[in-house]
This record gives C-alpha cells, sequence and structure tokens, in this order.
C-alpha cells in the first residue's frame, strides 16, 4: 500500500489554554481525509524538538502560530502534495529530512508533528484498519489496554497556587478492567472535590483538569488522596488504588543546585530522602522527573535506591528522544519513560524510541500535554503498542476525556483484548 497525498491543509486553532495549536489535514486523491490536533506543554525539557512560535506581541501574546500554519501550507504541501510515498514512516523521514535540524527548528516541531501524526491516520484509514491497529502492525508489538493515570491535583506549572510538586496521580492498578479503572478514577475525582470542599479548599481546576488548593507540602496532598481514596469504598495501594508523583524537579530547582519544596531547600540525596519517606508512608508506586534534566548523577543514586521500591520514570531528561535514552540506559538512570510524540517531531521517532526501551526493560506511559485538542492519537498509540499506562489528566474536562472515551470505545468494540500493566 502506498500513500498518494493531494492536498495538505493547516489552519490555526486553539488548544484546551486558550493557547494557539495547529490542525493539520491530509486529503487522497479519492477524497480520504484526516485530521491531527496539535499538542503543546508548558512543563517543557531543555531538548525537546522546538515548537515555532510567531513571536508578535499583537497576537496572542507572541504565541500564534501563523509562521508554521505557513511551512505545512507552502513548503511541506509541496514536499508531500501530488507525491507518492511508501508508507507513514516514509512521509516522516521527507518531514525530517525537509527540516534539516537536529531540534525541529527550522519548521517547527508543531508543524512536523500535526503533519505526521495526520500521516499515520491516513495510511491506517487506506488499510482500513484502526489506528491501533495498523500501529500495532507498524511497530510488531502485541496490543493491550492501559492502567490510567489521572491528574487529580496540580501544582507546579500547571496551577497558581504554591504546590512545587507538579502532578498527583491516581493510578487504579488493581482494577480489573479499563472501564472500571475509569470508574475508580471518576469516583475518587468526585470524593476528593467534596473532601477538598468540606475542608474550605477552592474546587477550581489547573490545566489538565486537577484541583489546584492552596496547599504547599506534598505530604498533605498524599493524605488528601489516600482519604479521598477510602471515601470512595477503595483500597489505597497496587491492590487498589495506587498513587503516581510527577514533581517535575526541574521546575522547583535552584541556580545554586539545590531544590525548593515548600520553602525548604533540598539537595539531591535529601529530595531523595523525601521521596522514600513519601514512598514508606504513601502508596506511591511511579515517580516522573524526581530530580532534574541535568541532574545526571542524581538521577543515577535515586534509581539505584528507590529502582527496585517504585517506577522511575523520566520525562524532561528524556524527553523522547531515542539517543538521550540510548545514552540513560548505558548508565543506568530511571527504569522508566514518560511518550510523548511532540517531544521528538514524528511518530516514526516516537516508535523508535518505545523500541529502545522496550528492548532495556523500560516501562513506559503514553502522555497528552497540558495544552490540549480533542485528537485522541494517543489512546491508540498507547493500545497499539501495548505499553501499559497512560496519562490525559483528570477524568474531566473535553480534551483529557476524550482520551479516555476512546479507550472506552476500544474496549467495547474488541472485548478479547488484554488489559494490564506491560511487563518491563
Amino acid at each position: 500500500m502506498t500513500l498518494q497525498i493531494a492536498q495538505v491543509n493547516a489552519v490555526e486553532i486553539l488548544d484546551s489554554r486558550a493557547c494557539p495549536t495547529l490542525a493539520v489535514t491530509l486529503t487522497t486523491n479519492d477524497g480520504t481525509r484526516t485530521r491531527a490536533g496539535v499538542p503543546s506543554g508548558a512543563s517543557t525539557g531543555s531538548r525537546e524538538a522546538v515548537e515555532l512560535r510567531d513571536g508578535d506581541q499583537s497576537r496572542y501574546r507572541g504565541q500564534g502560530v501563523l509562521g508554521a500554519v505557513g511551512h505545512v501550507n507552502d513548503e511541506i504541501a509541496q514536499a508531500l502534495a501530488g507525491h507518492t510515498f511508501a508508507s507513514a514512516a516514509d512521509v516522516d523521514r521527507t518531514l525530517i529530512e525537509l527540516d534539516g535540524t537536529d531540534t525541529k527548528h527550522r519548521l517547527g516541531a508543531n508543524a512536523l508533528v500535526g503533519v505526521s501524526l495526520a500521516a499515520w491516520h491516513l495510511e491506517a484509514a487506506l488499510a482500513g484498519t484502526e489506528l491501533w491497529q495498523h500501529l500495532a502492525h507498524s511497530a510488531g508489538t502485541e496490543p493491550r489496554l492501559p492502567v490510567p493515570h489521572f491528574n487529580v491535583v496540580n501544582g507546579g506549572a500547571h496551577a497558581t497556587n504554591d504546590l512545587d510538586f507538579q502532578e498527583f496521580m491516581l493510578a487504579p492498578l488493581g482494577a480489573p478492567s479499563l472501564a472500571e479503572a475509569v470508574r475508580a478514577g471518576a469516583e475518587v475525582y468526585a470524593q476528593l472535590r467534596a473532601r477538598l470542599a468540606a475542608e474550605g479548599h477552592a474546587t477550581g481546576l489547573g490545566d489538565e483538569g486537577g484541583f489546584a488548593p492552596a496547599i504547599d507540602r506534598p505530604e498533605d496532598v498524599l493524605q488528601l488522596l489516600v482519604d479521598a481514596i477510602t471515601d470512595a469504598g477503595y483500597t489505597p495501594g497496587r491492590d487498589g488504588v495506587a498513587i503516581a508523583l510527577d514533581p517535575a524537579a526541574s521546575e522547583f530547582r535552584q541556580p545554586d543546585g539545590l531544590y525548593r519544596v515548600a520553602g525548604q531547600a533540598l539537595s539531591s540525596d535529601q529530595l531523595i530522602d523525601r521521596y522514600e519517606a513519601i514512598i514508606d508512608r504513601f502508596p506511591v508506586w511511579s515517580i516522573e522527573d524526581g530530580l532534574a534534566e541535568d541532574d545526571w548523577p542524581g538521577w543515577v543514586r535515586m534509581t539505584e535506591r528507590l529502582g527496585d521500591r517504585v517506577q522511575i520514570m523520566g520525562d524532561d531528561i528524556f524527553v523522547t528522544n531515542p539517543a538521550i535514552i540510548t545514552e540513560a540506559i548505558s548508565k543506568k538512570i530511571a527504569n522508566s519513560a514518560l511518550i510523548k510524540v511532540n517531544q521528538i517531531g514524528t511518530v516514526t521517532e516516537t516508535l523508535d524510541a518505545m523500541r529502545i526501551c522496550r528492548e532495556a526493560d523500560y516501562t513506559q506511559m503514553v502522555s497528552h500535554r497540558s495544552g490540549e485538542t480533542d485528537d485522541a492519537f494517543i489512546a491508540d498509540l498507547v493500545v497499539g503498542t501495548g505499553s501499559g499506562q497512560i496519562k490525559s489528566g483528570a477524568p474531566a474536562r473535553g480534551e483529557r476525556v476524550a482520551k479516555y472515551n476512546r479507550l472506552i470505545e476500544i474496549t467495547a468494540a474488541h472485548p478479547s483484548l488484554p488489559y494490564s500493566l506491560a511487563a518491563s
């Protein structure tokens, strides 16, 4: 099967934070059409592929993406429209060569991501298969329904409170099915809202649909979560509803190298001590970005000390980059990787990063971004690659729920699909 693209079109749309992003549509000669929305992050790694923003302060505070839209409709369209490609991966290779930079900064990673996502949608549509099935075939993986991780309390770059840790997630590890995991997440979320309101906290939402109470100590939030899990009738822990953390430590590391948490300055080892105390006291099973992206010696020590007890996941430090992940594996840094397509720029490179993780027995979690659209590509990606874990924010807000609802649709249509964490 080949891809014969007749038209390439991009428009500037809004993401869930009222910030501009792109939607890209690809059309074939027979009228087959696919569309992809491009996500955008607020908390980003310094080595992520580079979004192209206009910088025109008279529009959207300089955050407009008309330049990236123009690249899609002009240079990229000229390279793709009227041409035949062997596969979506072939389209991705063309995009990478056309941009010609390691960081995708010439044409913009946001421009390339939109075209890449739409190309993979298109290839699946032309093959007459579900997107997740096509991704599984392309990656050579066994499909699997993932355990969802719901971000129910927001801090850091995702909220305006004084909470330094960025994400507190519910992980219904003990749920017998995806539908029951979603139910558990929604029910605990509702109980958490009620408990916060009863204790006099505001129940406004952060960027990813989680609550953003005026609390600064992470341990206080963790106790609230344990109480809410119990209130909802579930058991806190790996046999029921566990907790996952994304401190996003790069955001609260100071110029002097210390980490500031709730007003306290901590060295790398002192912060690791604090994580160990948290693990001892609370049912935390995964810690993402526990140290800053450039604190590689600290990551080695954190992995040595805590890696046999919890999942140590790299996000900002890895940025879904195959070369960086390969280097980190050689240094025994972390045992898990967060996967975000727009961090690297194309689906093909993302699948390569995931392959490297599998071969090294690193677990993986497919992730949304804080600035999202209603595009549910990541739901198909996590199922097709059999990664076993996904996070897409709280079980609230349309752009977050779209991913969870897509997973529910897949499991309803294919009840024989296995559901579990992927083995590392």
